[in-house]
């Protein structure tokens, strides 16, 4: 004798989905008050004081988990105390397995200012192929949630940012057609990250605008990439540059 099992049509359907549906990747960034130990994997020299450092996620299917707005914290104990500095990656959640940071080293002796240097921008230089620094997270006041919907009172598409006054309070929702941006020196990082967030989505029509101040023309961190995202997208993102030495020519 035979017999014949049978299945709810549902429970079938529901299992091929699951077979055939892309699993969320993995995040790194599970808890914002735990510190993950990363491997450097990488280390590139962008200029004689600029370094792009690629740090290993867990596995190759990990994203970072660092939604677009927030920074991390690097922390390292140097010379016996802890030292403790925010960054903002140049690499996105569509990068699984890495995670990039530009730095810009502060050199002992350079500024009369400063004499000692950047402490922890000199201990990511001194890092080796191999090494692991802590990193810690998501940080931060402002989140970019993308495009909005359009409503009976607002017939455009406007990009959404959940806004905190305070650590502790509420976000507050903002919704805006342009995003105004001044930035120097390494601080162009985070605009970045926002800036490349908004054109990725060709459905939002956000305006870009991008005011970028820097002591010399060779300070230009990621002149490049701000320039290829200004060449394909001229509707969309405007950047302008100021310098506190012109060139000589």
């Amino acid at each position: 004798l035979s017999r014949v099992v049978t299945y709810p049509i549902w429970l079938i359907y529901t299992t091929i989905l699951r077979l055939f549906k892309n699993p969320r990747p993995a995040i790194t960034l599970q808890d914002p008050e735990v510190k993950y130990a990363l491997r450097l994997i990488d280390k590139e020299e962008v200029s004689h004081d600029t370094r792009r450092f690629r740090f290993a996620l867990p596995s190759i299917d990990h994203v970072l988990g660092l939604p677009v707005g927030q920074h991390i914290y690097l922390s390292a104990r140097i010379d016996g105390a802890l030292v403790v500095r925010p960054y903002t990656p140049v690499s996105s959640d569509d990068d699984k397995g890495f995670v990039d940071l530009i730095a810009k080293i502060y050199f002992r002796g350079v500024h009369p200012k400063f004499p000692d240097g950047g402490k922890m921008s000199q201990y990511l230089d001194s890092l080796k192929i191999g090494d692991t620094i802590d990193f810690r997270g998501p940080s931060g006041l402002l989140i970019y949630k993308g495009k909005g919907k359009a409503n009976l009172k607002i017939s455009f598409i406007q990009s959404e940012f959940a806004i905190r006054p305070e650590k502790k309070a509420e976000p507050v929702t903002k919704k805006v057609k342009y995003v105004g941006m001044i930035a120097g020196g390494t601080g162009i990082t985070p605009m970045l990250q926002i800036i490349r967030a908004i054109i990725k989505d060709k459905d939002d029509p956000t305006v870009c605008q991008l005011l970028f101040a820097n002591q010399t023309e060779k300070d230009i961190l990621l002149r490049s990439e701000l320039e290829e995202i200004q060449v394909q997208n001229p509707g969309r993102f405007k950047c302008w540059y100021t310098l506190d030495r012109a060139p000589e020519s």
